[in-house]
């Protein structure tokens, strides 16, 4: 069994941030407040350049731009997590290079999409990237975006590997985390990439989650992990039945559509997308503003019991 200590503090709540716009420019005032504001209310990392930053319109430049935005403003104070991930292999080393080079603290490295490896070519693909770099790197598999998948075969000798630390699964196959536990023991990471199954696999053995509704709700989400981790069930189960409305309805349409009109409505971005992703549909929005009426009292009021830490003027803003 391998040991992985590599990537710490990264458990609990950990944002996938979004990455606003403004007339078709990265809206950098805008991401170092976003980023600020998930620190400030205890989420426990950022993961840029992923899905729900909408990696796949970002050019090379726009990629490097938000990573080193994100570590400013972190200052060290959480770690940062690049999203790093391609179909090519020789583009997602060249990736993983940048995240390094920009000082990010770890990489976050999906699936091959589109071109449907095999296992093997699976493991052949991520066992060139971690022999790049000394940086921790988290595996994505989702394949309900890639076509393929990694067999939990393949996830286990990639755990051998010295620079794997951990999963982000959004396999939707919850039952996996119990068995990955067992094998894998207590330091590898396992972290849920579906809010709506993100508090059952804290009961499998899980670490945590890389969260699209921490964009929404950081406090709250935070104050879940926290719950769980001082044992304090009655009121995780109360987190947990207060967030899942939001869970649900942030994927009413594809990721992430949903969630930047959620934080367009609160005034932190306006809902400004790349095609072919477009904004939400007028018959979606009843469902999202419920939920997100049902949060965002909580969220402030979560908010406020927190320690302040007065943000610095280049990330302050009227939002």
């Amino acid at each position: 069994m391998t040991t992985h200590r590599r990537l710490p503090g990264a458990r609990g709540s950990m944002a996938a941030l979004v990455t606003p716009f403004k007339n078709g420019y990265i809206d950098e005032r805008s991401f170092r407040f976003l980023c600020e504001r998930q620190i400030e209310r205890g989420t426990a990392a950022l993961v840029v350049c992923g899905t729900t930053g909408e990696v796949s319109t970002l050019d090379r430049r726009e990629q490097t731009l938000l990573i080193r935005l994100a570590v400013d403003t972190a200052g060290g104070r959480v770690p940062v997590i690049a999203g790093a991930g391609s179909n090519c292999t020789d583009t997602a080393v060249d990736l993983v290079y940048q995240a390094e080079w920009l000082g990010a603290d770890g990489v976050l490295c999906v699936v091959p999409y589109y071109n449907r490896p095999t296992q093997d070519g699976l493991y052949r693909h991520f066992l060139t990237l971690q022999s790049k770099t000394d940086l921790p790197l988290l595996l994505y598999d989702v394949p309900s975006r890639t076509g393929a998948g990694l067999s939990l075969e393949t996830i286990l000798r990639l755990a051998e590997l010295p620079n794997i630390v951990g999963l982000k699964d959004a396999s939707g196959d919850p039952g996996r985390t119990a068995i990955l536990r067992r094998h894998l023991g207590p330091d590898f990471l396992l972290l849920s990439g579906d809010d709506s199954s993100a508090a059952a696999a804290l009961e499998l053995g899980g670490d945590g989650c890389i969260s699209v509704s921490a964009n929404v709700a950081p406090a709250l989400n935070a104050a879940l992990y926290r719950a769980w981790a001082e044992g304090d069930m009655e009121r995780f189960l109360k987190l947990r039945d207060l967030l899942a409305p939001l869970a649900g309805a942030l994927f009413v349409e594809s990721n992430p559509i949903p969630v930047k009109w959620a934080l367009a409505q609160m005034g932190l971005l306006r809902d400004e997308l790349r095609l072919p992703l477009t904004t939400l549909s007028s018959d979606c929005e009843p469902v999202l503003r419920a939920a997100l009426d049902e949060v965002i009292f909580h969220e402030a009021e979560e908010a406020a019991r927190m320690p302040r830490h007065p943000m610095t003027p280049r990330t302050a803003t009227a939002a």
